[in-house]
């Protein structure tokens, strides 16, 4: 994969993540429920397409990385935050601070743990594209009866994301194969949701539509959408993918409207707009020393801070 190609495989991940609100609401279940078979589905389909891709290389002995387990930990641990943030501060404050505070986190995280300083533009792309956020979400109204345990746990959340995708990046600097890492992280992850999805009622899974949701929720929104940002983090610094995700909640906006007949007041269109502007910003090449000495002189692809 190219350096070009990588920015492009995590907003198409983005994308199959910001499907996965509307697909979401064609399922009875709560939205803990619905979350935990979303990812013990497509946590134990990673792990069984790693299973697959080791036994092809038998040779080849994969390390068991602790960061990979703890990394696991916070995938399953994102989820329970995310939720209860959302239960104590409602869904549009939670989800501003939990999605919008993990390109910040990650960038700072990716800067102590790799000591490479994020440049101006990414800051500022990142910047809008979160104030962007912000807007579509909310609508520009305010956010009167905020909970600040509710924040909390939403910027704990935050941290947990960014926590587990400097990990994975992390690992796939150092050569691992970036499928190995998302069925590691995710398969176990699935292991320590499966109690969550027990306790929360799974009969749901039973009926023909609540099974088909939680096949795509799992195998598209979580299995196939994981598979195409660990083949972006191959050549994408994991603060500019993180950035590039916030892709998620504008492609989500935009099928409410198109498939749930949901309204955007002007407010939120030009927060749309801008979160779109950041993420262009984002994704374009950066000009480095080499490009403007020689042009046609070919460039090593940039690989995941580490």
């Amino acid at each position: 994969m190219n350096s070009r190609s990588g920015p492009l495989a995590v907003v198409a991940a983005a994308v199959l993540w910001g499907t996965a609100g509307t697909v979401g609401t064609l399922a009875t279940a709560g939205s803990v429920s619905l979350a935990a078979a979303r990812l013990v589905l497509g946590g134990a389909l990673l792990g069984a397409l790693a299973l697959a891709a080791h036994r092809r290389t038998p040779g080849r002995n994969v390390p068991l990385r602790w960061s990979l387990i703890f990394g696991a930990a916070a995938v399953a641990a994102y989820q329970l935050c995310y939720f209860a943030a959302v239960g104590r501060t409602g869904v549009a404050v939670g989800t501003v601070v939990a999605i919008g505070s993990g390109p910040v986190f990650t960038g700072l995280l990716s800067w102590i743990v790799g000591h490479e300083r994020p440049s101006g533009r990414w800051a500022l792309a990142t910047a809008a594209a979160v104030a962007g956020c912000a807007v579509l979400v909310t609508g520009g109204r305010g956010t009167g009866g905020v909970d600040a345990g509710g924040v909390a746990l939403a910027l704990l959340g935050g941290l947990l994301y960014a926590f587990y995708a400097v990990v994975a990046a992390r690992a796939i600097g150092r050569g691992m194969e970036s499928g190995i890492v998302m069925g590691i992280m995710f398969g176990g992850a699935a292991v320590l949701m499966l109690p969550v999805l027990a306790l929360t009622g799974p009969g749901w899974l039973a009926s023909p539509g609540g099974l088909l949701t939680a096949l795509y929720l799992g195998c598209a929104t979580t299995g196939l959408a994981y598979l195409l940002y660990g083949r972006g983090l191959r050549t994408t610094p994991v603060a500019t993918a993180a950035t590039l995700a916030l892709a998620e909640p504008a492609v989500a906006a935009l099928l409410g409207v198109v498939a749930l007949r949901e309204h955007l007041s002007l407010v939120s269109w030009a927060g749309l707009v801008l979160l779109a502007l950041g993420l262009v910003v984002v994704a374009l090449p950066a000009r480095t020393r080499t490009d403007i000495a020689a042009p046609g002189t070919p460039r090593a692809p940039a690989r995941s801070p580490h």
